[in-house]
């Protein structure tokens, strides 16, 4: 099977010049506007710990959210064709960074928290959806997220016991 290749593009504009600019570490914001296409601009800055404004997203935020997002998006997928019928799905992400002596940081693990509500107990083959069921999904969502597959730190997975809809 031939590999399909997708590109990514994203647009940065750094807004936190100020009239000092970066004449010292304290002098110029931390904020920045990300685009792409015609979609809404993503406000960001850094961690509110290095300057940055509490109220915009972190590049840490962004990437504990998106491996939230690729997880349950897979997770989706792969209940539908499981014939699980999902009717809500929440998450209570996190992630932990390390900072070194020297001031570099990586993040550790990130562990995903999600809460899974379902109609009805049975998939359509007939199937109890369980929790044993549901980890299974949330295995193989695990197996192929992008973001998951592409980081160098452990996500783990603790899913809150299913909530059955009627």
């Amino acid at each position: 099977m031939a590999q399909l290749l997708h590109q990514y593009s994203v647009d940065l504009t750094w807004t936190g010049a100020g009239d000092a600019g970066t004449a010292t570490y304290t002098s110029y914001g931390r904020d920045h506007a990300l685009t792409a296409g015609g979609k809404p601009a993503l406000l960001g800055t850094s961690d509110p710990h290095f300057r940055g404004d509490a109220e915009r997203w972190s590049p840490e935020d962004l990437l504990v959210g998106a491996l939230a997002q690729c997880h349950m998006l897979w997770f989706l997928h792969l209940a539908a064709s499981a014939g699980v019928v999902v009717v809500g799905y929440e998450d209570a992400a996190s992630g932990t960074m390390r900072i070194e002596s020297q001031g570099q940081g990586q993040f550790t693990e990130v562990v995903l928290r999600p809460r899974v509500t379902v109609r009805g107990g049975t998939a359509s083959d007939g199937r109890a959806v369980d929790d044993a069921l549901l980890a299974d999904v949330h295995r193989r969502a695990h197996e192929h997220c992008f973001i998951a597959r592409s980081v160098n730190f452990t996500v783990r997975h603790e899913p809150a016991p299913v909530t059955v809809s009627p």
